[in-house]
């Protein structure tokens, strides 16, 4: 497949993180882009400016130059009941899942692929921005949008690409990479893989894709999965090991050892042990491919992180707020770890939104322990995303569980200010990966007002 020949493209669910860098990438090659998605939002705006027609309704008539598109992208996201999806699933245009085009895009570059239930997006941006900042980047598709460069697409002139690996439906399947970074293996998508073993028989499939297999890079408690890979954390016997840390001025400071050889001096400003891992596994991505220690020092040393992932949108005298896209149990136990680390003396609480009916199903009684953590709790509804409504499943079930008094379920911003107390000294937390996303500027309005 050629996809210079592609001249008219159409995006069904263009709105997602990784369908609007596609979309970029398309309108940088000179093709016209256009698409579906529900709802507008920064990501569709920021299409729209670049000359993107976008629709946000299900009606056939909207399309425009209808005989001209030749090739059609859709999310595996999207509900196959879809109007678009339904009405090109029958055309002679030719109808291909994200990952398939990623896969042809990235093809003939040197792919690394960042694969994991956790941690894929802030290990793909830390790389990404390393090869950029060393001027060896040539395509990095990233799933959300970095704070360096306002982007989840970036192109330079080099031979590197470096792409999120989707587990979800054996998206990653669809992929050629030349090294994987692996961060990750708990369970999650039981909707698509049942059990934890299928979904590790699926990580383990991907990375078969690999020629060689000392390009493949596991965090160290899921190394034992693997043979003749190379490992990273902090344990002794890793290929690549962290030593020394410290916490300095709101920086980690920190060593590795690396090839029996102990490289000091590396400085990182994302809190949290499991950043510090993605960090590590960053490094050592880097390192086999042949950038110097001192390139990967100052691009981890500039690096701001993503919009996100540990955000923080206010640092006030006594407010820190910090936004996270946090929505597995595992996640809210690492970003929680994270805070207490920073600001073990401030009062924490958390606001989170349920993602998925499913998963909050599936692990109904690990969220309500690792949200018992919370010094004061706030639940939304659930946010369905693509699923329908499972009975006996919501937020009212959830926070029963929850072994914490203070504890309610909220639906707005406005009651949320009126539930907490604002004199104490407190780091507040809006978590989940729906539309709890608008919340941000409508909180830092209230504090930054009162």
């Amino acid at each position: 497949m050629n996809l210079d020949d592609f001249k008219s493209i159409y995006f069904i669910g263009i709105g997602g993180i990784g369908m609007s860098a596609l979309a970029h990438y398309f309108v940088n090659q000179g093709a016209k882009v256009s698409g579906y998605d529900r709802s507008k939002t920064e990501l569709t705006k920021e299409l729209e400016k670049i000359g993107v027609e976008i629709s946000y309704d299900e009606n056939i008539d909207s399309l425009k130059d209808l005989q001209n598109i030749q090739l059609v992208i859709f999310t595996p996201a999207i509900d196959s009941k879809n109007i678009y999806f339904e009405y090109f699933k029958k055309s002679q245009v030719p109808l291909l899942k994200r990952s398939q085009i990623l896969g042809e895009i990235t093809k003939p570059l040197d792919t690394i692929a960042v694969a994991g239930t956790h941690g894929k997006t802030t290990t793909s941006s830390i790389i990404a921005h390393i090869l950029t900042s060393d001027n060896k980047d040539g395509l990095c598709f990233i799933g959300g949008i970095t704070s360096n460069y306002k982007s989840n697409f970036l192109i330079g002139k080099g031979n590197f690409s470096v792409v999120e690996a989707d587990e979800y439906d054996r998206s990653f399947m669809n992929l050629f990479p030349d090294t994987i970074v692996l961060t990750s293996m708990d369970a999650d998508h039981l909707d698509i893989y049942e059990n934890k073993d299928f979904l590790v028989e699926a990580f383990k499939n991907f990375t078969k894709l690999l020629s060689d297999n000392k390009k493949l890079i596991v965090e160290e408690n899921i190394s034992h999965f693997f043979k003749e890979n190379l490992s990273y954390g902090f344990k002794k016997d890793n290929d690549l090991q962290i030593i020394n840390v410290q916490i300095k001025e709101g920086l980690y400071l920190f060593d590795i050892v690396f090839n029996n050889q102990i490289y000091e001096n590396f400085v990182f400003k994302m809190p949290g042990s499991y950043n510090l891992l993605n960090a590590a596994g960053s490094i050592l991505a880097c390192l086999i491919n042949g950038i110097t220690v001192d390139s990967i020092k100052n691009g981890l040393q500039s690096y701001s992180g993503v919009k996100r992932r540990f955000d923080v949108q206010l640092s006030l005298p006594k407010l820190i707020y910090i936004d996270d896209y946090a929505h597995h149990p595992k996640e809210i136990d690492s970003l929680l770890s994270a805070v207490k680390s920073f600001y073990p003396q401030k009062f924490v609480v958390g606001v989170f939104q349920p993602h998925l009916f499913s998963r909050t199903r599936d692990f109904m009684d690990y969220f309500a322990e690792s949200l018992s953590g919370f010094d004061q709790i706030f639940l939304l509804p659930i946010y369905p995303a693509r699923e329908a409504p499972i009975e006996g499943v919501d937020s009212s079930v959830l926070i029963q569980k929850i072994k914490n008094n203070n504890k309610r379920i909220i639906n707005s911003v406005s009651e949320l200010f009126n539930f907490i107390n604002r004199d104490l000294d407190m780091v507040l937390l809006t978590i989940g990966a729906g539309d709890i996303d608008k919340w941000p500027k409508q909180i830092k309005k209230i504090a930054l007002n009162a």
